[in-house]
């Protein structure tokens, strides 16, 4: 399950994270919309894993380019058909980690698209391996290599169980037929991996520039006031899209106090990645990420009135009218 951190957990305009990871444009039947009790066997099961029969491919077929799906050919194996369509040579999918895929989805009976990621422009991030999409999707891309193209044919027991999912159109003894293709994963030792700004401010915090995945340093000078205003301030760039107010986001953080430099959070030291509504959490990360691009590491100085105020998280350090200072590695829209 995803974990509540301190700084996504408290009242007052925070983010419980169980509840993250919504796209109100994709709400049809992605597989992170499974498994809950609605719609899956409560134990995960496994199956047999065989090489088909499988629909052709009739356009699209280089990994990238959305494809076109015929019909199933004749009736579906009761057992999970995966094949490895295009061959990556990038790291291993492992479980736990958080996979950036690409995918269609369509019933195989009718060949009926119900869901694809390739219209929205955006890769899907979730996590594999760990129950937090259905069954099948778990069991069959764990083990593949990135920059893959995997064609998948889902029996429902691997699906969406008995019961379907009747806001897709997806009936308990459908088959769903899925391409995936497998552009990147995310752990607990992901950093972003953009290029190095300088710092050149002597009046804000001094950020470590290392992507080893290991917590940077950040060095609040001594001496000085906090800034009265909201400061986010690229320390490595990335090239990808500019975050929107409306995104989720995948992040590595670490969080300190400025009156003394003393650590309260940190992805890092929880060894979990942070998943997040931007429009949940507080509004000095809500406006110091917007417009800022994927694959950057970021430094958020955060005001008391844009943070927490006179209300802090109880049982924290963070005292009433805390100025804090973040590093935020944005690793993914989610």
């Amino acid at each position: 399950m995803r974990r509540r951190s301190l700084l996504l957990a408290v009242p007052a305009g925070l983010l419980t994270l169980a509840g993250c990871g919504d796209d109100k444009k994709a709400d049809k039947a992605k597989p992170s919309d499974s498994p809950s009790p609605s719609n899956s066997p409560s134990a995960a099961p496994t199956a047999k894993i065989v090489a088909g029969p499988l629909p052709e491919i009739t356009k699209g077929t280089k990994f990238g380019q959305k494809p076109t799906v015929a019909k199933g050919p004749g009736k579906a194996s009761s057992d999970l058909a995966v094949k490895t369509l295009v061959e990556g040579k990038g790291d291993v999918v492992k479980k736990g980690d958080y996979l950036q895929a690409n995918y269609l989805g369509q019933i195989w009976a009718t060949a009926k698209v119900f869901d694809n990621s390739y219209d929205r422009g955006n890769p899907t991030v979730f996590p594999i391996g760990v129950g937090q999409v259905i069954p099948g999707w778990d069991q069959a891309l764990v083990g593949k290599k990135l920059d893959s193209r995997v064609q998948l044919a889902i029996p429902p027991k691997m699906g969406y169980g008995t019961e379907g999912n009747k806001q897709a159109g997806i009936k308990g003894t459908d088959t769903l037929v899925f391409v995936v293709d497998l552009v990147g994963t995310f752990s607990n030792k992901s950093s972003a991996k953009g290029k190095e700004v300088a710092q050149s401010n002597i009046d804000l915090p001094k950020v470590g520039t290392n992507t080893d995945g290991k917590a940077p340093s950040i060095e609040v000078p001594k001496k000085k006031d906090a800034p009265e205003k909201l400061v986010a301030s690229y320390i490595l760039e990335g090239d990808g899209d500019e975050i929107k107010e409306t995104d989720s986001l995948l992040c590595q953080y670490k969080g300190v106090l400025w009156a003394d430099g003393k650590e309260f959070d940190s992805s890092y030291k929880s060894g979990q990645l942070a998943s997040f509504q931007l429009a949940q959490v507080v509004k000095g990360w809500a406006q110091g990420l917007t417009g800022k691009k994927v694959g950057s590491r970021v430094l958020v100085v955060v005001p008391p009135k844009l943070g927490y105020g006179d209300k802090p998280p109880q049982g924290s350090t963070i005292k009433k009218d805390s100025t804090l200072v973040f590093t935020v590695d944005i690793l993914a829209k989610m």
